[in-house]
């Protein structure tokens, strides 16, 4: 039997969220419902809101989640009812080229639920990143949902599900920080920040925050960079070059999406450094280089998606970390709030107030 739930939409292109009764229907074969516990309020969602990713409203938003499988759908062998989860929207298909070439986080046909919620009158949501969590169960592919030890509080847990495993993702998938490198990272919110975590944790000597906001610069401090550059007072290539002989960053992590940010990012690294972008541009930027220069200064120069995550590789390994004592998650989670908190957390959002506000079950 289908169920009702609360759950959090957003019906038109800016205007408020609304808490409505959602329809969730009983998974089909390879599905599974899951009662949220806990979803982190991402910039993702409120791209959604404000019509950035596509127009097909009403979505049912959040998916930087952790819950409990309550039922599954037929064929699905690797999950049980009782399982506690973070859900993930990359559920890698095992049959892409990616997938054959073992590199799995590019899948190229992740799976979703192939049914949809709809609210009472029948009206389809469109669930965000095929996840839709700000509500009490949510309806997704078994394979999104990403067993882990439940000793884990779901607040933390969830933002592995987006925002943190990217910037984690950022510099020790994709950039590779190895012991003794210099990382600079350029932006200090949320993702910014779990990327001034990630280099730590991958043994970097020196990590640079780069912000305009004394606010973030000072949590990326706290969370173990030994260098900050406020961008407002001074060249922050030439600030990153000073800290770093003069040569420039090793690694240089660009957490906005901003073409002047990104062109910071290339000049700031050093000869055959790298350059990541994980901050998420808009359509309409443009980025122009001076191609000798992409040419002569060698290197490399990636983006991250999902901070090039496997989630049945990467979620219990650093929830491991997080229940020894080693990642500290729960230096996000700058405030719980309830269901009905999500338009004032993202005006906080916006604000620059908070690293995660985290909808609490």
């Amino acid at each position: 039997m289908a169920q009702v739930v609360r759950g959090v939409i957003a019906r038109a292109k800016g205007a408020p969220v609304e808490v409505v009764p959602v329809v969730v229907p009983d998974p089909g074969p390879g599905e599974a419902v899951v009662r949220v516990q806990a979803c982190g309020v991402c910039h993702t969602d409120l791209h959604y809101r404000e019509g950035g990713i596509n127009d097909e409203f009403p979505f049912l938003l959040g998916h930087e989640a952790a819950g409990v499988v309550e039922s599954v759908g037929g064929g699905v062998e690797d999950l049980s009812p009782g399982d506690y989860v973070i859900l993930n929207w990359r559920a890698v298909c095992g049959r892409c080229r990616a997938c054959k070439r073992g590199r799995p986080w590019y899948c190229f046909a992740t799976h979703n639920a192939k049914q949809k919620m709809t609210l009472e009158d029948g009206t389809e949501l469109s669930p965000a990143l095929g996840i839709g969590a700000f509500a009490e169960k949510t309806l997704v592919a078994a394979g999104q949902c990403t067993r882990v030890d439940p000793a884990a509080s779901p607040a933390a847990a969830g933002l592995l599900g987006c925002g943190v495993m990217a910037g984690l993702g950022a510099a020790i998938n994709t950039g590779q920080v190895g012991r003794g490198d210099s990382v600079a990272v350029i932006g200090c919110g949320g993702v910014g920040n779990a990327a001034v975590v990630g280099s730590r944790l991958a043994g970097a000597g020196t990590v640079i925050a780069v912000d305009v906001d004394d606010r973030k610069l000072a949590t990326a401090q706290r969370l173990g960079a030994t260098h900050t550059v406020n961008s407002r007072a001074v060249d922050p290539v030439e600030a990153i070059r000073g800290l770093t002989g003069g040569n420039g960053a090793d690694v240089v992590i660009e957490a906005v999406g901003r073409p002047e940010t990104y062109r910071q990012a290339f000049y700031a690294r050093d000869l055959a450094g790298t350059v990541v972008l994980v901050g998420v541009p808009t359509p309409e930027m443009k980025l122009e280089l001076p191609l000798l220069d992409v040419f002569g200064r060698g290197g490399a120069l990636k983006s991250s998606w999902y901070g090039d995550c496997l989630p049945e590789r990467d979620f219990p390994m650093l929830i491991d970390l997080y229940l020894q004592g080693r990642l500290d998650l729960d230096a996000f989670v700058s405030e719980t709030v309830p269901l009905d908190g999500v338009e004032e957390a993202f005006a906080r959002m916006q604000r620059g107030e908070v690293l995660r506000s985290v909808v609490v079950f």
